[in-house]
């Protein structure tokens, strides 16, 4: 198990390292005119981040015996239907966004064990704060496919889920405004005494160069609310790489300065990610403050179904170690190896979760035709006096 309590303890050592390196500087005042070595510093003060977290790596070979063993066989088969399911609503879902028959879609070609892995960690009574990219999580929480659907048709009716009790916001188009919603559920979560919850959000490595991002977790730990920030980074802001967006080496250090534990995990890994999201969300529950997620992915595809060229800023160089570590081939051959997977499984599988799709849709085509009058009733739970003035002007206009 992760203790996260270890990277507070972390940022201890290390500022009592950078005390003990200006001591030896200023011994050697003599010698040189510098008092603090800052290329030292800035060398290593990344080490304590570059060490993702793994259980399988890219061949499929186990590497941690200890942390694969907590799964039993069901569990595997789970994880590995979970990517499957995502693999496959992927797929389904851009045919239809070529058939016009959608709106804005962001693929997740090859994030399927980030995605699967952070949602299986969450539990029911948890609040997610999802980014565009993020519709798989979000249903897993407990949207339905259609919902889904309704909300990259920009439908009123995507987030009828909030009726049935399910706690999520719908996916966040501003990039890294969702952090500070995130941090502002988790401080009521506190306030509230709700045992045993915290507040989920997802961004991007790009969302990190925003400054709600900051705002977000720095809140967040300064009232020590029960928050998990992930940062899925895919390596790719559009057409932006990660090296270009931040000097820091690693996302996860981007806590250290609000005082929040971060840690690495081999994001193509999908028991790692499992595993890493379970004790961070165990430590926030616990009343530790939040803890900060680095998922180390990869974007297989365009970033969005507007029809972005990846070839325009990306070499096959680039991409071929990333698709040999495509994380459905990777647990494939572990389960395949004990006898728990094979080829026609997956198959049947794949053409009953992409018939169900094909439903789903049947079903959102079939929601009703959306008015104004509609859109201002969604504004506000109790609608301002301006706002009610302007349903009632439209539903007139509307009912002739």
């Amino acid at each position: 198990m992760l203790n996260f309590k270890c990277g507070l303890e972390v940022i201890y050592l290390c500022i009592t390292s950078l005390a003990l390196q200006e001591r030896k500087v200023l011994s050697m005042a003599a010698k040189s005119k510098h008092v603090v070595d800052f290329e030292n510093i800035k060398s290593t003060m990344s080490d304590p981040y570059k060490k993702p977290v793994q259980v399988i790596d890219e061949t499929g070979k186990i590497v941690n015996q200890e942390l694969f063993d907590r799964f039993s066989d069901d569990e595997l088969v789970t994880l590995m239907e979970k990517m499957v399911w995502e693999r496959a609503l992927h797929e389904q879902t851009m045919n239809f966004s070529r058939q016009g028959r959608l709106g804005f879609y962001a693929p997740t070609l090859g994030e399927e064990a980030s995605e699967m892995g952070i949602a299986h960690a969450m539990k029911k009574q948890d609040y997610l704060f999802p980014a565009y990219r993020d519709l798989p999580q979000l249903i897993q929480h407990g949207a339905t496919v259609k919902e889904g659907f309704l909300w990259s048709k920009g439908h009123y009716q995507c987030y009828d889920y909030v009726r049935r009790g399910v706690r999520a916001w719908i996916p966040q188009i501003i990039i890294g405004a969702q952090y500070v919603q995130c941090a502002g559920a988790a401080l009521g979560i506190k306030k509230n005494d709700e045992k045993d919850t915290v507040a989920y959000v997802f961004t991007g490595d790009g969302g990190t160069s925003q400054g709600d991002f900051y705002e977000g977790i720095n809140f967040a730990s300064s009232f020590q609310a029960p928050a998990v920030f992930f940062v899925q980074n895919n390596g790719w802001a559009i057409s932006v790489p990660r090296k270009t967006q931040t000097a820091a080496e690693t996302l996860a250090q981007k806590g250290v300065a609000s005082g929040v534990p971060g840690v690495q995990v081999d994001g193509m890994d999908i028991l790692a990610t499992y595993l890493v999201a379970k004790d961070a969300r165990d430590f926030a529950a616990a009343g530790n403050g939040p803890a900060l997620v680095e998922t180390l992915t990869y974007r297989f595809g365009a970033h969005s179904s507007a029809g972005d060229d990846p070839s325009r800023y990306r070499t096959k160089e680039e991409e071929k170690p990333w698709f040999d570590r495509d994380p459905l081939i990777r647990l494939r051959k572990v389960l395949t190896d004990k006898k728990l997977w094979d080829q026609d499984k997956e198959d049947k599988l794949v053409a009953q979760y992409k018939d169900q799709f094909k439903q789903d849709m049947k079903d959102a085509e079939a929601a009703p035709k959306q008015k104004v009058s509609d859109f201002l009733k969604h504004t506000f739970e109790v609608p301002t006096p301006d706002v009610a003035a302007q349903i009632k002007e439209f539903e007139a206009k509307e009912s002739k």
